[in-house]
C-alpha cells in the first residue's frame, strides 16, 4: 500500500503471480467443470426445453387429461423447482451416478413446474421433464380449498375434517380413482405395496422394486370434493436424513444471526463512530456513489427473483410488502457500506498514514486502477485453484456434500444475466466493511493484524452456512482461507485490489454457471460479465491517463 501524498505505484511482481494463477485457473477449469462433465456424459449431450417448449407440454396435459381449461388461464408461470432432499442423499451417499442411469428420466429431481392460475385464483401446477418434456405429476391448487389448512388440526377433529374436504372418501374409492393414472404410469396395482388405511387422508403406494439404499419410490394421490386433487411420483428419503438436514439447518440459521448478522452490526454501528472521529481526514463524499451502486444492484436482484416469490403463492398484497421489506434492508446494507468506506479510510489515513482507498485524480491513479484490476485477476484465479483444493480435502475429510437450491437457480430468474450483477454487490461491500474497515477496526481491539484478520474473515465467512452444503461447517472452513488470502491481497495492495479479485472470483462462478445454461444469450453474456472488471479498469484508466497527472513534488512546502 502506498503512503498519503506519495504517488500511486503498485509494487506487484506479475511476472511471479503469473504461474500460479495459470496452474490455478487450470486446476479450477479441470475438478469444477471438465472432470464432472466428462464423469457424467448426460450433462454433455442433455439439452433443457425451454420454459415455452415446458408450458405447450403442461398445457396439452392439462387439457387432454384433466379437462382443465386453460385457455382461461389469467397467468401461466414457468419455473424450475428441484427436489433438494433427494438429490442431497444421493450425493451423500455417492448414489447420484447410479440414479441418473436408472431412474432420472422417470423420476427426475429437477422439473420445469408449469402454473397455470384461473380467474378466481384456482390454479393447476403441473411438473415437466426438463429434458424430455414428459409430464412428472400435477396438483390442482384451489384458492379456498381446505385441505392444506386441515392438515394443522390433530386427532378426531383432523380425521373428520379430512373426511369432509375429500368427500367422505372410502378406501376403495380413492384407490378406483386412482388405478387409471397408475395404469398410465406403467403400473401393475397389484404389484404395488399400499401404505394407507382406512381413514387417512392420503393414499399412498410404494414400490418395491424400485429403490436406492433406504430411498424408496413412493406414489401418492390426495383428494378433495370426491375428486382427485394431486398425483406424485417419487423416491422417498430415510427419515434419518431429512432430520439431520433439517438439524443443520437450524444451526446455521443461529450461526448466521449471531456469528454473522450481530457482528456485522456491531461493525455498522462502530463504523458510523469512526466516521465521525475521523472526519478531519477523509470525506463523507466519497462512496455515496459505490453505496448507491450497491442499493441498485440489490434492487435489480430482487426484482429479478420475482418468479420465486409467486412461486411460493404469495398475492400482489405479500410481494409488495417483500418489495418494501427488501427496499429498507438495500437502504441499511447500503448505509453500512458508505460508512465503512468512509471510517475505514478515515481509520488508516489518521492512525497508519496509509492511503488503502486513493482517490480519483490523485497521481498515477489511472495507471494504478489498471495494475489493481491486473493484480485482480492473478489473484482470482489462484484463489479459484486454491477453493477447488479446499473442496477435494474437504469431501475426503469430512464427508462433504452439496444439494440444490431451486430459489437460487437462475432460471428462476426474469433475466437470468442481471445474475452475476451480484459479484460487484459482494466484491464492493465485503471487501469495505470485513477487510478496509473491519480489519483496522479489529486490529484497535486485539492488537494483532493476524488475529483482526482471521476474526473478521470467521464473520464473514458465518454469513454463508445458509448456503445448502453440509456438514455446514464446510463452508466456514472454506471461506475463513479465503478470507485469510483476500485480507493478505488488501494488507498487501490496497482496497481495490482486494475489491478487483472478490468481484473477478465471483463474476467467473457466476459467469460460467450462465455460459452452462448453453443459449445463446446467456453464453455472451456470461463470457461478457468474466470480463467487465477488465472493461471497468480500462474505462477508468482512460478517463485518468497519466499524461493528465501533475508531476508529484517531493520538496517540502515549507522549504519553498
Amino acid at each position: 500500500m502506498n503512503r498519503i501524498q506519495e504517488p500511486l505505484k503498485l509494487k506487484a511482481n506479475f511476472r511471479t503471480l503469473m504461474i500460479p494463477a495459470i496452474v490455478g485457473l487450470v486446476l479450477f477449469l479441470l475438478l469444477q467443470i471438465v472432470l464432472p462433465t466428462a464423469a457424467d456424459p448426460e450433462l454433455q449431450t442433455s439439452v433443457v426445453i425451454t420454459k415455452e417448449e415446458a408450458s405447450l407440454a403442461a398445457s396439452k396435459f392439462a387439457k387432454d387429461q384433466l379437462g382443465f381449461p386453460v385457455e382461461e388461464a389469467t397467468e401461466t408461470l414457468v419455473t424450475y423447482q428441484s427436489n433438494s432432499a433427494l438429490y442431497g442423499y444421493l450425493t451423500k451417499e455417492k448414489k447420484l451416478d447410479e440414479y441418473n442411469k436408472t431412474y432420472e428420466q422417470q423420476y427426475p429431481y429437477d422439473v420445469f413446474r408449469v402454473r397455470f392460475t384461473l380467474p378466481g385464483l384456482d390454479a393447476l401446477l403441473v411438473d415437466v421433464h426438463m429434458q424430455t418434456a414428459a409430464v412428472i405429476s400435477y396438483t390442482l391448487d384451489a384458492a379456498h380449498s381446505s385441505y392444506d389448512r386441515i392438515e394443522l388440526n390433530t386427532g378426531a377433529v383432523r380425521r373428520e375434517m379430512l373426511l369432509l374436504a375429500e368427500g367422505n372418501m372410502t378406501l376403495s374409492e380413492k384407490q378406483a380413482l386412482a388405478e387409471p393414472w397408475l395404469q398410465r404410469s406403467g403400473y401393475d396395482p397389484a404389484s404395488l405395496e399400499l401404505l394407507t388405511q382406512e381413514g387417512e387422508p392420503k393414499l399412498e403406494y410404494a414400490d418395491p422394486s424400485k429403490s436406492v439404499l433406504d430411498a424408496q419410490l413412493k406414489l401418492e394421490f390426495t383428494f378433495e370434493d370426491r375428486q382427485l386433487r394431486s398425483y406424485q411420483q417419487a423416491f422417498d428419503v430415510p427419515e434419518q436424513h431429512t432430520a439431520y438436514v433439517e438439524k443443520q439447518t437450524q444451526n446455521a440459521l443461529m450461526l448466521t444471526l449471531i456469528g454473522y448478522g450481530l457482528f456485522t452490526l456491531v461493525l455498522g454501528i462502530l463504523a458510523i463512530v469512526y466516521s465521525v472521529k475521523t472526519r478531519a481526514h477523509t470525506s463523507f463524499k466519497r462512496g455515496v456513489f459505490l453505496a448507491l451502486l450497491l442499493f441498485v444492484i440489490q434492487m435489480l436482484n430482487t426484482y429479478n427473483l420475482m418468479p420465486v416469490f409467486k412461486a411460493q403463492g404469495m398475492s400482489s398484497f405479500g410481494i409488495a410488502f417483500m418489495m418494501i421489506f427488501y427496499v429498507i434492508y438495500s437502504l441499511v446494507f447500503s448505509a453500512l457500506l458508505y460508512f465503512s468506506l468512509v471510517g475505514g479510510d478515515g481509520l488508516w489515513r489518521k492512525e497508519d498514514g496509509l492511503n488503502v482507498w486513493p482517490r480519483a485524480k490523485e497521481p498515477g491513479y489511472g495507471p494504478y486502477v489498471l495494475d489493481s484490476m491486473k493484480l485482480g485477476y492473478l489473484w482470482a484465479f489462484i484463489l479459484l485453484g486454491i477453493q477447488s483444493i479446499i473442496f477435494i480435502i474437504l469431501s475426503l475429510t469430512l464427508n462433504t456434500w452439496a444439494t440444490t437450491d431451486s430459489e437460487q437457480s437462475p432460471y428462476n430468474m426474469l433475466y437470468p444475466w442481471l445474475f452475476p450483477l451480484m459479484a460487484w454487490f459482494a466484491g464492493i461491500s465485503e471487501e469495505a466493511v470485513y477487510r478496509l474497515f473491519g480489519i483496522k477496526m479489529v486490529k484497535k481491539i486485539v492488537r494483532s493484524t493476524f488475529v483482526a484478520s482471521l476474526i473478521t474473515s470467521i464473520i464473514w465467512a458465518l454469513g454463508h452456512t445458509l448456503y445448502p452444503i453440509y456438514p455446514i461447517i464446510s463452508r466456514p472452513i472454506e471461506l475463513v482461507i479465503i478470507g485469510l488470502l483476500f485480507s493478505y491481497i488488501f494488507l498487501r495492495y490496497g482496497y481495490l485490489t482486494a475489491m478487483f479479485a472478490h468481484v473477478i472470483f465471483n463474476s467467473t462462478l457466476m459467469g460460467i454457471s450462465l455460459i452452462l445454461l448453453k443459449d445463446a444469450t446467456n453464453v455472451v453474456m456470461g463470457a461478457f460479465y468474466i470480463a467487465l472488471p477488465a472493461l471497468v479498469a480500462y474505462v477508468i484508466y482512460r478517463f485518468n491517463p497519466q499524461k493528465k497527472e501533475k508531476p508529484y513534488t517531493t520538496t517540502p512546502p515549507e522549504a519553498l
